[in-house]
């Protein structure tokens, strides 16, 4: 992955290896020797496209489990909230089992991008419409985590189930939703601050403890805003996504990245303001070794962290 890094992020503009690769985001379509993986991985998109349909009208049922933490001796707010609350839940049982997906596919966009009969130059020349897929899976994860419901959720189930086991004996029924152990497992995902990018990241990071040795792996051109915007944010998934996985990290001088102009182009971006701060924000609190000594003070101060740390 450093060597596909490198390509994107060298200073060395006298070399032909490097800035003279394009990955026409806009136009690029599968070759022959990509379409095996490409229409594996597809599967996976269309189904993130409905997953993001959803979470847009997740609204989430705080004022309900609020109201039922207040008054806790209110038979008809406890009913209220665990209604309310379910469906919610099946939802994020449908986002934790895209993880599942993702973490089942993302080894095999990985293992055709990364192989070691191509260079890394080679790699982004002749399998743009898979670095475009894997750009989108990165699009994906910097999308806002929905809002948790899932540990009212946790308590009340818990509740409940022992209400149950006392009901059978009368022969009556609660529902008990999402089974308990899915649940269990449900629990260690959304344990995350982000959970999605975790699994992403300990993806990769088993996928490069295995392949040890193999090679892993922007504006002028691009004239549409919406391309813009995707670039920026596969860019900073791509370093989120890095500094989890390296062990130096991403900000270390020696990580290759050369993160002061990323952080200048972001904020370049002045007509993208809010999208752009967002991104700013991600890579404030969704890296992780930012906070090391080994960052560059330079670094810290162009992202505001300091002062961040200071406001909590």
């Amino acid at each position: 992955m450093g060597n596909l890094l490198k390509i994107l992020s060298s200073k060395d503009a006298n070399r032909d290896d490097f800035y003279n690769v394009f990955v026409d985001f806009e136009n690029c379509q599968p070759t022959e020797s990509e379409l095996s993986v490409y229409d594996k991985i597809q599967v996976v998109l269309d189904e993130a496209q409905k997953i993001l349909d959803r979470l847009k009208k997740y609204t989430g049922a705080a004022e309900v489990i609020r109201n039922a933490i207040q008054n806790p001796r209110d038979d008809g707010m406890q009913d209220r909230a665990w209604t309310d609350v379910q469906p919610l839940v099946e939802e994020l049982k449908k986002y934790y089992e895209f993880s599942l997906m993702l973490e089942i596919n993302v080894p095999l966009l990985l293992d055709a991008l990364c192989s070691k009969d191509m260079t890394a130059k080679e790699h982004l020349e002749g399998q743009q419409a898979l670095f475009k897929q894997f750009a989108e899976i990165l699009d994906f994860m910097t999308n806002p985590v929905i809002q948790n419901d899932f540990s009212y959720y946790r308590r009340t189930q818990s509740r409940r189930r022992m209400v149950t086991s006392l009901c059978l004996q009368d022969k009556k029924e609660v529902a008990e939703g999402v089974p308990h152990e899915i649940a269990n497992r449900m629990s260690l995902f959304y344990a995350q601050a982000t959970p999605m990018l975790k699994m992403l990241s300990d993806t990769t990071s088993t996928f490069v403890s295995l392949h040890h040795g193999q090679h892993l792996g922007f504006c002028s051109r691009i004239t549409n805003e919406n391309t813009k915007l995707f670039c920026l944010r596969v860019m900073v998934g791509v370093i989120i996504l890095y500094d989890h996985v390296h062990p130096v990290g991403a900000f270390a001088k020696s990580s290759g990245i050369d993160m002061k102009s990323s952080i200048k182009l972001l904020k370049e971006q002045k007509e993208n303001g809010r999208q752009v701060e967002g991104l700013l924000n991600a890579l404030r609190y969704t890296t992780k070794h930012l906070q090391e000594e080994t960052t560059p003070k330079s670094v810290k101060q162009m992202l505001g962290y300091s002062k961040c740390m200071h406001s909590y």
